[in-house]
């Protein structure tokens, strides 16, 4: 592990990139040593059921304080009213509300004002099977990796989609590794983890606040030559996603070619240019 970031903590530049949200918590003195983040935009139907069987596997499981906040990215159902309820019922839950959309920018928020010493997120359908989650955070919290990220493409994974999005996640993946000479093999799974300092200190260079987040976070972290720990997860597609494949396709290749574009700039920037030096040879005086 050779991080390579200057760790401010916590990190404020990048919060001003949203309104600063109100945060609803049922004890503000705990300091968890886990928080979860579950992006929402109206997500009424599946949120209570998948926020009490997050916290019921994490009680069982977990034998650390956690949190788990709901990040609200301004939802026009009934979400915002039933996440506040269950932050009122459930004392590990908490509540974060924005204006605008944007997974990017939810997890932003969240990440940019956590105390806990790992930070994390999942997809509200749940559909990374949680039998993960504790070899997810196990090395962030012995200090053995900086990012964990769930893969649905590493050796030992089991995923059951349908054909179309198969060859759009290995493609987008293979896309990853040909254009930015990615080493990790899942860009887009919704089940990361990281370090809380490491994870501040890079949302200073990430500009993304969309479905690209994702995949920009992992690449800082690798330019930064930091640890990414990959876990195969069981993955099963919600039929209900809301992610809309061409327009994310779009954005994403518009992401991709910025990232080339500024790597390329910087590089150049850095590259030491040795002008021609000619060297003669010395003669005695008067010869």
């Amino acid at each position: 592990m050779n991080p390579t970031l200057d760790i401010p903590t916590p990190c404020t530049s990048t919060i001003d990139r949203v309104p600063i949200p109100e945060a609803v918590t049922a004890d503000p003195m705990t300091k968890p040593a886990v928080e979860i983040v579950i992006p929402v935009y109206n997500e009424q139907r599946v949120l209570a059921a998948s926020v009490s069987r997050l916290r019921e596997h994490a009680l069982g499981e977990l034998a650390i304080p956690f949190a788990i906040t709901i990040a609200d990215n301004a939802s026009t159902d009934g979400t915002l009213d039933l996440a506040l309820t269950l932050a009122r019922e459930l004392p590990e839950v908490q509540v974060l509300h924005l204006e605008r959309k944007g997974r990017g920018r939810a997890l932003r928020a969240a990440w940019s004002i956590s105390r806990a010493d790992v930070v994390a997120y999942m997809d509200v359908d749940l559909s990374t099977d949680l039998a993960a989650l504790g070899e997810l955070l196990a090395p962030l919290l012995e200090g053995r990796a900086d990012l964990a990220i769930g893969s649905r493409l590493a050796p030992g994974a089991e995923v059951t989609r349908g054909i179309k999005r198969e060859l759009i996640s290995r493609s987008y993946n293979a896309l990853l590794q040909t254009l930015l000479g990615a080493g990790f093999s899942d860009a887009q799974c919704g089940f990361k983890a990281g370090r809380r300092k490491v994870i501040q200190a890079l949302l200073q260079e990430v500009e993304d606040d969309e479905w690209f987040f994702d995949t920009e976070l992992l690449y800082r972290a690798q330019r930064n030559r930091l640890a990414i720990h990959e876990v195969p997860v069981r993955w099963v597609d919600d039929p209900d996603s809301r992610v809309k494949i061409i327009a994310t396709a779009r954005e994403d290749l518009r992401g991709i070619m910025r990232l080339r574009r500024t790597t390329g700039e910087s590089e150049r920037r850095a590259r030491v240019e040795v002008p021609d030096v000619h060297l003669h040879e010395a003669h005695p005086a008067g010869s």
